[in-house]
């Protein structure tokens, strides 16, 4: 058995301790926001991503926790608490952040970076990074 990488395999967690292998390809996120995927209801999905500019929007999930895992690099991790953006850098590997059901988050990048990131992805949403600001 030959490993599989986390940039072209993402994971779907589901509630019965279950993983299933989600190929990621061009048409990934149009499958996945059209339904084709599953709701993701009680389920989360484990991703990865790597980052040179600063995010151009703001994503929150409704549904459950995310947590944000930093694999290298260097990110400001923003969330809007009580409606205002706190701030945590993350800048050493490992360093991760829990973001809370509901809470609006975005990110700056500092220096190029990767992260981790465990997603209770049912009913995300996203609006434009300059909203409000």
């Amino acid at each position: 058995m030959s490993a599989a990488q986390l940039n072209s395999t993402f994971l779907r967690l589901k509630p019965n301790a279950c993983m299933e292998p989600l190929p990621v390809d061009e048409t990934f996120w149009a499958r996945l926001g059209s339904g084709q995927l599953g709701d993701f209801h009680n389920e989360y999905l484990v991703s990865s991503f790597a980052y040179s500019d600063d995010w151009n929007q703001w994503e929150m999930h409704p549904n459950g926790d995310e947590l944000v895992v930093l694999l290298s690099g260097s990110i400001e991790f923003i969330m809007e608490i009580d409606g205002l953006p706190k701030s945590t850098l993350l800048n050493e590997p490992c360093a991760f952040v829990r973001v809370p059901q509901g809470t609006w988050h975005t990110a700056k990048v500092a220096e190029p970076s990767h992260l981790l990131f465990i997603t209770a992805g049912e009913g995300t949403q996203h609006r434009p990074a300059n909203h409000g600001r």
